[in-house]
């Protein structure tokens, strides 16, 4: 976040149209209230698809990081990756594939990193 947007003792709307100014291309209508409209995250059968979506950043930044750990160009982590995940497709359960390339079930470490909270 840029230095020049101060959080504390500040409004969300305040803070969200500050922040807006600086990244957004379409420019927000003054009498908008975003915040209070987002809840199909927490109402409704949506909410699930957003732990999906969370799930499957678990699990590529997981099976990045074997590419990380071993070489982004090693040939035997591409072709484990390519016979144990892309060539199975739906034909086994993932999470068995998952464990065959990782060699162990999924961590949330990598993730963590890849979003900047853990290093």
């Amino acid at each position: 976040m840029p230095s020049s947007v101060r959080i504390r003792g500040r409004k969300i709307l305040e803070t969200l149209a500050e922040i807006k100014k600086l990244v957004a291309v379409v420019p927000s209508p003054s009498w908008g209230r975003f915040p209070h409209a987002f809840s199909h995250i927490f109402a409704g059968g949506y909410a699930a698809g957003y732990y999906s979506y969370l799930w499957a950043d678990v699990l590529a930044a997981d099976a990045f990081s074997r590419f990380e750990e071993e070489g982004i160009f090693n040939r035997e982590t591409g072709q484990s990756f390519l016979d144990n995940i892309l060539s199975r497709g739906g034909s086994e359960e993932p999470m068995e594939l998952f464990k065959r390339f990782r060699g162990r079930e999924p961590q949330l470490d990598a993730m963590l990193e890849h979003y900047g909270i853990k290093g």
